[in-house]
C-alpha cells in the first residue's frame, strides 16, 4: 500500500491506550495527524483491511503484510492518525505529547522525556 501526505503533518503523539498496546504489541503507538484533505492513497487500496471497534476509531492495516497503517474517525474520515512507522523515511515530525497514560503498560515504564502527559486523550475529539 502506498500513500502520500501533501502538507506538513499537524501533530504527533505517543498513545498508551490498551487498544494501541494490543494492536502493536508495544507499550505505546507513535502517530501523526495529517491536515484535513492532505492524506491520499496512491496504490494498494484493495489490500486495506479495518478493525472497527464499537466506540473507537477504525484501525486500518495492510491485509497482505499485517502492518498497522492508520486510524480514522468512524464518522469523519478526514480525522485520522497515521502510524509513524508507516512512512518511508523521516516523516518530518516528532511526538510532542503522550496520551492515555492512565492505561500505560505496567511492564514498560514511560520514559522521563519531558513530554506532556495526559491520562486520557490529548485531543478534544
Amino acid at each position: 500500500m502506498r500513500f502520500e501526505v501533501t502538507e506538513p503533518l499537524a501533530s504527533a503523539n505517543y498513545c498508551h491506550c490498551t487498544r494501541c498496546q494490543r494492536r502493536t504489541g508495544t507499550g505505546a503507538s507513535a502517530n501523526a495527524r495529517p491536515a484535513p484533505g492532505s492524506f491520499r492513497l496512491l496504490s494498494g487500496e484493495e489490500e486495506l483491511r479495518a478493525w472497527k471497534p464499537a466506540g473507537g476509531w477504525e484501525k486500518w492495516f495492510c491485509g497482505g503484510c499485517g502492518s498497522a497503517l492508520f486510524s480514522r474517525h468512524p464518522e469523519d474520515p478526514e480525522r485520522m492518525s497515521i502510524r509513524l512507522g508507516a512512512f518511508d523515511g523521516d516523516p518530518g515530525i516528532r511526538p510532542g505529547v503522550r496520551q492515555f497514560t492512565a492505561y500505560a503498560a505496567e511492564w514498560e515504564q514511560i520514559p522521563d522525556d519531558g513530554l506532556p502527559r495526559h491520562p486520557e486523550s490529548a485531543h478534544s475529539d
